[in-house]
């Protein structure tokens, strides 16, 4: 089963993520763990993608895909994956349908969690890191036990910068440009699957597993 999960910053796509493939026993692959990897490794498109980023600018299309198909191409991968963060534009939707065309595979759904821009911007507003150890909180949905304060390590809660409401708006407008046309694209594709992402985490995960079928 081959995976795209889609969804806003702070949709909860990445939960859902983890939680797919540990349930059918896949791997969740995230553009951001293959960079590190493959940058780690020193492999050739490592290099070449830190070569990028150290000048501050966007890794290449053809790079990224690279790295993906080759992390697709690993024994863990032979019965599905979890492509999480990737693609991101219509062109990298595109190259990534035409590369795996040519290897006679494809994508299967499309997972959309919706969640409206508003919810978006309480949510992330409401979490809060520790500058000890950075594990994360939620006033809301989960409190640390003393206000402010760490459970794991004692430290100090922050709210982070890119978690303050107008860092997330600026976020949501990118991702709303960029990011949203890939709904319409999956969805003529007719492989889009859309969860309602403002319910309870695991009535999220209940309705996806739903559509992909125990």
């Amino acid at each position: 089963m081959k995976l795209i999960m889609l969804g806003a910053p702070g949709a909860g796509k990445g939960t859902q993520a983890k939680k797919i493939a540990a349930k059918y026993q896949i791997p969740h692959i995230s553009t951001g763990d293959i960079f590190r990897s493959n940058i780690k490794a020193g492999t050739e498109l490592g290099m070449k993608a830190k070569s990028y980023m150290d000048q501050g600018q966007l890794v290449p299309d053809e790079v990224t895909i690279g790295m993906l198909l080759d992390r697709i191409s690993q024994d863990d991968s032979k019965n599905g994956y979890v492509l999480d963060g990737f693609p991101r534009t219509i062109p990298q939707a595109e190259s990534l349908t035409a590369a795996l065309s040519d290897r006679g595979e494809k994508i299967d759904y499309a997972v959309n969690v919706d969640v409206p821009d508003e919810n978006i911007v309480n949510r992330m507003s409401g979490r809060r890191a520790c500058v000890g150890c950075g594990a994360t909180y939620h006033i809301v949905y989960n409190a640390p036990k003393k206000e402010a304060i760490c459970d794991v390590c004692g430290e100090k809660l922050i709210l982070r910068d890119d978690d303050q409401p107008e860092t997330v708006q600026k976020r949501l407008t990118v991702y709303h440009d960029q990011t949203q046309p890939l709904i319409d694209y999956y969805n003529k594709e007719g492989i889009l699957v859309e969860v309602d992402g403002t319910q309870d985490m695991e009535q999220v995960f209940q309705d996806i597993v739903k559509v992909l079928g125990a």
